[in-house]
């Protein structure tokens, strides 16, 4: 096992496919020379070139459409869009194209492709590169949406992209790619669809992804303080949901606190309350919670900034008022 950084382990992931399978190219803007704005595509154009390391137009509707055309003729594209708020200049090729080719075709024709991009608050970059909207990907059919916590998940599950024959938007939060963890020296995959728990507990469930992860594994460290054993779970994959390591774990618990970055108005949170209310009714012993990014532009201030995303402090609160406040059914 070697301890390395999150943006090196995408590297990694990167290179080895490249290196398994000759169809596979990286293209984005700056991801060439200066290894792209977060460094995560850094010594790839030394060892693959400028025909597989390729760096595009300030364009993500060209980046986008060219990725789906390569695709669909039997490449396997890593297309990079810096900001996953920059999406939108290319959405009717991610809402109309990529994700609805294969159904169009019968199969015939399939899209094997992977957007990598960032999203989330921590860089004080403003109200237009700063957002969290996966719950756009996981509202379209025929699109995978996963959004990776740790170095190890990073890499596994982006390999496990690049594999598919489908099209995936893999969501790294750029307040992650500095954070280190232990990844191991051989090659391995991570299934897309399978949830992780980052932390056994009995009393309550904390679902969550991405670099709320963190956030809710410090304040159930905090929790222990009150007597509060919380479970961690990481989705790691929206798309496809593991619903049934979020069953095992509510019926032990009974209890849920769903906490996402993104604002809480149409947030993926709501849609996992919903199924769960749908389907696990009978094991909540108290309401579904959430604790979310309020639901205003993201704050260019560093405090205000801070304040408007789930917080140690937050999560605590609403654990403790999950936890305290008596059965929800008898």
């Amino acid at each position: 096992m070697n301890r390395i950084m999150y943006r090196d382990a995408v590297a990694s992931a990167l290179a080895e496919e490249m290196r398994r399978d000759e169809s596979v190219f990286v293209m984005g803007e700056d991801v060439a020379i200066v290894g792209g704005v977060y460094k995560a595509t850094k010594g790839l154009l030394d060892e693959f070139g400028p025909q597989r390391v390729r760096n595009t137009p300030l364009s993500e509707l060209a980046i986008l459409g060219t990725a789906t055309g390569a695709a669909m003729c039997g490449a396997r594209p890593v297309a990079e869009i810096m900001h996953v708020d920059f999406i939108g200049c290319g959405f009717d090729i991610v809402l109309n194209q990529m994700s609805k080719m294969c159904y169009k075709t019968n199969g015939q024709v399939t899209v094997p492709l992977v957007v990598r991009t960032q999203c989330g608050r921590g860089k004080s970059n403003g109200c237009t590169q700063s957002q969290s909207l996966e719950a756009l990907f996981t509202h379209i059919p025929g699109l995978k949406v996963v959004m990776p916590s740790t170095p190890y998940d990073v890499k596994g599950l982006l390999k496990s992209a690049i594999r598919d024959n489908n099209p995936v938007v893999f969501i790294e939060h750029k307040g992650l790619y500095q954070t280190r963890g232990e990844v191991p020296d051989g090659e391995y995959l991570i299934p897309l669809g399978l949830a992780d728990v980052k932390k056994y507990g009995k009393d309550v469930t904390i679902i969550t992804w991405s670099k709320t992860v963190l956030t809710a594994l410090e304040a159930a460290k905090e929790l222990e303080g009150h007597g509060i054993d919380a479970e961690v779970l990481d989705l790691r994959s929206l798309v496809p949901l593991d619903f049934d390591t979020i069953t095992e774990s509510v019926s032990k618990t009974g209890r849920v606190l769903i906490v996402h970055e993104a604002c809480e108005r149409g947030g993926y949170g709501a849609e996992i309350a919903a199924e769960i209310s749908d389907k696990l009714f009978d094991e909540l012993d108290a309401p579904i919670l959430r604790v979310c990014g309020t639901n205003i532009p993201v704050p260019n201030a560093t405090i205000p900034e801070v304040e408007s995303a789930p917080t140690v402090a937050k999560v605590v609160s609403a654990v403790k008022k999950i936890c305290q406040g008596g059965k929800f059914r008898d």
